[in-house]
């Protein structure tokens, strides 16, 4: 069944109106008429079956069924701080963490940062929105999650402060792993922060400024992994161990 995400205030009295670029895609891709069942959610998590009653160009109306109780996210809330990447990068980032289930993406304006000329020109932000929202059409996520405009590193320090817990893959780090920080959480953990560094790693400094806010620095293994890389990987360990991927066998 289709899914589309529909901003509250356009779901009144049982209808729901899908306007803009949704329209184009029920009418002209997925070819859908009248009659046609598909799901709907308010973005903000609550869940609808509805029935296309009638279509033109600019709106899609439909009429709703039933609401449905549907929850597919994660049970904990994964905040990801990614060292802003060169090039396309950040949209696959984007695109894979969104199916993973993170709550939020905010890029990071670390010392080894070499794009802070492109910072200014942020219409990439819209962009990686969009990228989040089709990946959530795609995942059957009940939420979309928040794409903030990139922050400086001092900024992610004060961010940082309100974790149950951080978690920092680095390339120097040979011993301590996700595994053995797991093991040895005697605590209940809701919140939880994944830092990455950019293409050129975080500066030791950093790491420093992040291991006294009681930060876990850790090892992902024995082979380097690119930037793009290490985010999907940390995220998919930690909800492995922790939140709800895997099944529940």
């Amino acid at each position: 069944m289709h899914k589309f995400f529909v901003p509250k205030e356009r779901i009144f009295d049982n209808r729901v109106a899908i306007q803009g670029e949704d329209v184009k895609h029920i009418l002209k891709v997925l070819r859908l008429q009248e009659g046609a069942v598909i799901s709907i959610n308010n973005c903000e998590g609550h869940e609808y079956i509805g029935e296309i009653i009638s279509t033109d160009k600019k709106e899609v109306l439909v009429n709703i069924r039933e609401e449905v109780s549907l929850n597919n996210e994660s049970p904990i809330d994964l905040y990801l701080f990614q060292g802003l990447p060169k090039s396309s990068k950040m949209d696959l980032i984007t695109q894979k963490a969104t199916e993973l289930g993170v709550k939020s993406i905010t890029p990071v304006i670390t010392e080894r940062v070499v794009v802070k000329k492109e910072i200014g020109e942020f219409k990439k932000l819209d962009r990686w929105q969009r990228i989040a929202l089709e990946a959530c059409k795609q995942s059957k996520r009940s939420l979309i999650p928040t794409i903030n405009s990139p922050i400086e590193f001092e900024e992610l320090l004060e961010l940082l402060k309100n974790m149950d817990l951080i978690v920092v893959p680095y390339e120097n780090q040979e011993e301590k792993g996700i595994k053995n920080v797991i093991q040895n959480l005697h605590r209940e953990v809701k919140k939880v922060g994944i830092v990455i560094g950019p293409e050129g790693g975080l500066e030791r400094k950093e790491i420093e400024k992040l291991k006294k806010l009681d930060a876990h620095i850790v090892t992902l293994g024995p082979r380097i992994l690119r930037t793009e890389t290490a985010g999907f990987i940390c995220t998919s360990l930690i909800m492995y161990e922790i939140g709800d991927l895997g099944g529940k066998i």
